[in-house]
């Protein structure tokens, strides 16, 4: 039987989406993926994001560096973007967690 996941609140901040290129890991980009760039989280790290908004999250896996635009936390994939309601407004204000082992 897998263990639960259990998180640990780690930043609030502004989240938006990115598209179309090669990740810092050497992963291929897939934008149906959920993954999403990071300044400083290791790669593989799993991170759950919240909207504050509309309560909408979705788990994603670290996998490139970012954002570069000042005053964002994170950058995700185009499918965390749309689970989140992100692909409409660009960003969004979000709490994350990340993945306890």
């Amino acid at each position: 039987m897998p263990k639960p996941t259990r998180w640990k609140p780690y930043q609030s901040g502004i989240a938006s989406w990115y598209h179309d290129r090669r990740t810092a890991s050497g992963e291929r980009f897939i934008a149906s993926d959920f993954s999403a760039a990071h300044r400083t989280l290791p790669f593989g790290t799993l991170v759950r994001i919240t909207t504050v908004r509309t309560g909408r999250s979705c788990v994603v896996r670290i996998n490139d560096r970012g954002p570069y635009v000042r005053g964002r936390i994170i950058d995700v994939s185009p499918a965390a973007a749309r689970m989140l309601g992100l692909n409409v407004s660009g960003i969004a204000k979000v709490n994350t967690e990340i993945e306890v082992k």
